[in-house]
C-alpha cells in the first residue's frame, strides 16, 4: 500500500471530465515568479507538517542527447551552485537539506534539464511531472499544508497513486547483480584474459563515465566510483580508428567512445549526418569504440549496480 498523495498543480480540477482527465486551459511552461513561488511553498508546508527536514534524491538525471522538457536545458542542468560542476553529491541515495530539495523542485519546474525523484523512504515524498503537476506522498495528514496550497493560488487534489511511482518503472530486481566480492573476483578473472576493459560508471540517468581498466588498477577506480552507479563492462578500445569509424551503420543512433591523447575517454552520440565531421573530430584519437544505442543492441560482457556500504542493493536502475 503507498502513502497517501496529492496532486498539487495550478490547474483547476473543475475541468476534468468524468474520467479524471484535464480538459482546460493548460500551460505547461513555469512562470518563474509567484505560481513557482507557490509549488516552492506548498512542498515546504507539506514537508513541514510531515516533519521532514531531509530529502534522498532517487533515480537523478541530467538532460542527454535528447532531451524532452518544453524548455530548452541550460548549462549546468539548474544545479549550478547546489552541486560542484563534477556533480559531486548529485547521486541517488544522496540526502540533501529541504532548501536544497527545493531548489532541486525549482529546477524541475524549470525544466532546466535534471530530473529525480525526491523520498523518505515508507514516510514522504516530491514528484515533478513535465506538466507542471507536483505529486506530494505523506504517511502523515497535512491538512494544513492542503489550505496552505489552495491560499496561494494553487490546488492540492487527493489521488490514488503519482504517476512518477517507482512501483510503476519496469523493474525486476533479479536482473540487477550487485557489484560485490564476486563480481570483482569476475572482473578480476576477465582483464587477465583480455589485458584490459573498459568500464562504464553509470552515475547519473544519461551520463556516465569511461575508465580502462589494466588488472593493477581495479582497487583504485573502484574507490573512486559513485554511490550506487550502475557498471557495464565492455571490450577494449581498437585502436584502429578508421576501421572502426567504417563500421558505423548507415543511419540511426550511435554512441563513440574514444580515448584523446591525454588517455582520457569519453563518448558522444551521433548520427548519419555527423559522418563527414568525424574523421577531423577524431582525427588524434588514441583508440575507439562504437556502440549501438539501441538497448536491444547493447551487450556488455558484465553488468552490476554498487551496493551500500552495508552490502544492500537499494539502487533501482531498471535493467
Amino acid at each position: 500500500m503507498g502513502l497517501p498523495v496529492y496532486r498539487v498543480t495550478k490547474y483547476d480540477p473543475a475541468h476534468r471530465n468524468e474520467h479524471g482527465h484535464y480538459d482546460g486551459p493548460e500551460d505547461v511552461y513555469c512562470d518563474h515568479g509567484p505560481v513557482e513561488a507557490a509549488y516552492l511553498a506548498a512542498v515546504a508546508a507539506f514537508a513541514e507538517e510531515a516533519g521532514i527536514t531531509h530529502l534522498t534524491i532517487r533515480e537523478p538525471g541530467v538532460s542527454g542527447f535528447v532531451h524532452f522538457g518544453v524548455e530548452p536545458p541550460i548549462d549546468g542542468h539548474g544545479l549550478a551552485g547546489l552541486f560542484p560542476p563534477d556533480l559531486t553529491g548529485y547521486h541517488d541515495g544522496a540526502q540533501v537539506p529541504m532548501a536544497v530539495a527545493l531548489e532541486l523542485v525549482r529546477a524541475m519546474l524549470r525544466d532546466n534539464g535534471a530530473w529525480c525523484r525526491l523520498e523518505v523512504e515508507d514516510r514522504f515524498f516530491v514528484h515533478v511531472g513535465y506538466d507542471q503537476c507536483v505529486y506530494v506522498g505523506s504517511a502523515l495528514p497535512c491538512p494544513h499544508a492542503v489550505v496552505l496550497t489552495h491560499r496561494r493560488g494553487l490546488f492540492a487534489e487527493p489521488i490514488s497513486q503519482s504517476p512518477y511511482d517507482p512501483q510503476l518503472d519496469e523493474d525486476d530486481p533479479a536482473r540487477r547483480r550487485p557489484a560485490d566480492a564476486a563480481f570483482w573476483a569476475e572482473l578480476n578473472a576477465l582483464i587477465i584474459r583480455r589485458g584490459a576493459v573498459v568500464l562504464e560508471e553509470g552515475y547519473l540517468f544519461n551520463a556516465s563515465r569511461w575508465h580502462r581498466i589494466l588488472i593493477d588498477e581495479v582497487a583504485a577506480i573502484r574507490d573512486r566510483l559513485a554511490p550506487r552507479a550502475r557498471l557495464l563492462v565492455w571490450p577494449d578500445l581498437s585502436t584502429e580508428v578508421d576501421a572502426a569509424l567504417a563500421h558505423l551503420p548507415d543511419e540511426g543512433l550511435s554512441e563513440i567512445v574514444w580515448q584523446n591523447p591525454q588517455g582520457h575517454i569519453t563518448s558522444l552520440t551521433v548520427d548519419e549526418t555527423h559522418y563527414p565531421a568525424l574523421p577531423a573530430m577524431l582525427g588524434r584519437a588514441r583508440a575507439v569504440m562504437i556502440l549501438s544505442c539501441c538497448e536491444d543492441e547493447r551487450n556488455p560482457l558484465m553488468a552490476a549496480v554498487m551496493p551500500d556500504p552495508d552490502g544492500v542493493l537499494r539502487a533501482r536502475w531498471t535493467p
